[in-house]
């Protein structure tokens, strides 16, 4: 290698160093502001200049917050839909995709140029409300899981990693007497766990961070989710101020210690912790899972 092509990598080594540590400081610097301010001291933090370390270190700001049963059930639903809602969505498309997959399928084309067209059109936001009213599904827990069963993005995925699984080993199965059914749940599933993981962790944050259709079609506090309750804090200023003092006259030796402000902070945290903690150990299907289906497909 000569000198010229030398210096030319080093010197792109070093710009390329350069741009991911910028990447990483406008990534992780407002997150680490965040878990700074929730903390420090609500009154102290008001005086500004909290950035790298906690001026006055407390905890009372998630003292606060957990002190507040309205987040528990909130977090209840929130769970809930997460855990209840991405079953039954990866086991519905993964039967659809199924069938889609399988080229003897009668009618398959008609059948994906109608799945199809709703990927691209929609009936819109009013006419969607007065379809849910119609069904029952407004302040009903089932507005979160019903209209979330289907996805054609994940079709699309979970049909080309399908079609990468050898005929021999369905036919093989069916010479044995298998049933369409005892394939499906007893060798596409097993086989298919990588494509399936990577839409499992897909449809869970979702799930973890909607907050629009809880604001949209519920309007019992029972039934809001976590994301909503946290965007009801952080953009009205009486909703903190409500939440700041309930959570105050719970404990009220830490009144100097907590504010509304330092509270959404802590609020931004306790929101965040189970989605980060669950997702590096889903990191590897995440990737793994969509390569498969887009290299082999």
């Amino acid at each position: 290698m000569s000198s010229s092509s030398r210096l030319r990598s080093k010197t792109f080594d070093i710009l390329n160093v350069c741009f991911m540590i910028t990447i990483i400081v406008v990534t992780l610097g407002p997150f680490w502001f965040t878990i700074v301010g929730s903390f420090n001291s609500g009154l102290d933090y008001l005086r500004g200049g909290v950035y790298f370390w906690p001026r006055e270190f407390t905890l009372a700001n998630y003292s606060a917050v957990l002190s507040d049963e309205t987040i528990y059930q909130a977090f209840f639903v929130t769970g809930f839909r997460t855990i209840v809602g991405t079953f039954i969505h990866v086991l519905f498309t993964a039967l659809i995709a199924y069938g889609l997959s399988r080229p003897y399928l009668v009618g398959r084309n008609v059948y994906m140029i109608i799945i199809m067209i709703t990927m691209f059109f929609s009936g819109g936001l009013i006419p969607t409300y007065l379809l849910y009213k119609e069904l029952g599904l407004l302040n009903n827990m089932l507005v979160y899981i019903i209209p979330n069963m289907f996805s054609v993005w994940d079709l699309i995925i979970i049909m080309s990693f399908m079609r990468t699984i050898p005929d021999a080993i369905l036919e093989s199965a069916r010479m044995d007497g298998a049933s369409e059914y005892r394939i499906f749940f007893g060798f596409i599933l097993s086989l298919s766990k990588p494509v399936l993981a990577a839409i499992t962790l897909f449809n869970g944050v979702y799930h973890w961070n909607s907050y629009f259709d809880s604001m949209m079609f519920t309007s019992s506090d029972s039934l809001q989710t976590v994301q909503l309750f946290l965007m009801r804090m952080v953009t009205s200023a009486d909703f903190a101020n409500g939440v700041s003092k309930a959570a105050l006259a719970n404990i009220p030796t830490q009144a100097l210690k907590v504010s509304p402000e330092t509270m959404k902070l802590a609020m931004m945290m306790v929101v965040s912790i189970p989605i980060i903690v669950v997702y590096p150990f889903l990191q590897k299907y995440f990737v793994k899972g969509i390569m498969i289906g887009s290299i082999k497909g």
